[in-house]
């Protein structure tokens, strides 16, 4: 049997490690140091709970490593891949935004597209909605597909995977701005002028897309603000998170990501402009 190990328990990690572990796959959780972590739906009362190793003592190697901390902190895991993979180990990158691949150093190693909204607070996870990870398709994707067919892990597989990658970033890019900048939920949305600059960051990155080669139907914009009106108003997003317990957020895979195109092609865009500098800014540090 396929064993894997999930690095990260947060919210996205926690729910991937007990989509598995419920159906009865190998599953191994991975963290800083050792400990448990508690998965509970919103609208239920039961809790299950999983034990954490630290990744720092595993000597075992994965046949699937699912990499689910941020972005920001990949670096500090890269001396443990050594001895928690093997050559025909598969590592699915789950991050938010786009970028983190590049720079990556296992060979079989794809970046998922995510959707799995929840939040940790201490050891506990509460998971809101989703359980979808999207690959490009190939061989590799492929087997793992069939190998987590018994799980309620959704796993889709695209012929057309940059576009799908665009879409995610155009769902982020507003939501995580206006939470974030604003340190509220996805109550903030109610308020019409957020909703008109939630708005126009998707248009603004439609038309970097657009400059990528990426093409979106006109419907999209308000596609996206009706996916945002599906949130109930307590959910945050995991930039909002990031800001509101002091964290380093994701602005380099998200709005600096679509930044650094909208330059290198002379685009304007104003509203991307300023998020992106007030969000790098909430970061300065003395």
């Amino acid at each position: 049997m396929d064993t894997f190990g999930v690095i990260g328990p947060g919210a996205v990690g926690s729910v991937i490690g007990e989509s598995l572990h419920n159906s009865g796959y190998q599953v191994t959780f991975l963290g800083r140091s050792a400990g448990e972590v508690f998965v509970e739906r919103a609208d239920m009362q039961e809790t299950a709970a999983f034990p954490v190793e630290a990744v720092s003592e595993v000597k075992k190697a994965f046949d699937y490593v699912f990499i689910t901390m941020k972005g920001s902190q990949l670096e500090g895991i890269m001396p443990y891949l050594d001895q928690l993979t093997h050559e025909d180990t598969v590592c699915i990158l789950c991050q938010n935004g786009y970028g983190q691949l590049d720079t990556f150093p296992i060979p079989n190693a794809y970046q998922a597209i995510v959707y799995i909204s929840g939040q940790k607070k201490g050891n506990v996870v509460t998971h809101f909605r989703d359980r979808i990870l999207i690959l490009p398709e190939n061989a590799g994707t492929k087997k793992l597909k069939e190998s987590i067919a018994a799980s309620n892990l959704e796993l889709q597989l695209s012929s057309d995977y940059r576009y799908e990658v665009w879409y995610k970033l155009l769902v982020n890019v507003a939501i995580n701005s206006v939470t974030a900048l604003s340190r509220n939920t996805a109550l903030i949305l109610q308020d019409e002028k957020i909703q008109k600059l939630c708005k126009r960051l998707i248009r603004e990155g439609i038309d970097i897309a657009a400059a990528e080669g990426v093409y979106f139907w006109t419907e999209i914009t308000d596609e996206i603000m009706h996916i945002y009106a599906g949130y109930p108003p307590y959910m945050g997003t995991s930039m909002y998170y990031d800001m509101i317990n002091e964290q380093e957020m994701e602005v380099a895979y998200i709005q600096g990501y679509l930044y650094q195109k909208s330059k290198a092609y002379n685009l304007d865009t104003p509203c991307l402009d300023t998020v992106y500098s007030l969000l790098l800014a909430s970061e300065m540090k003395e």
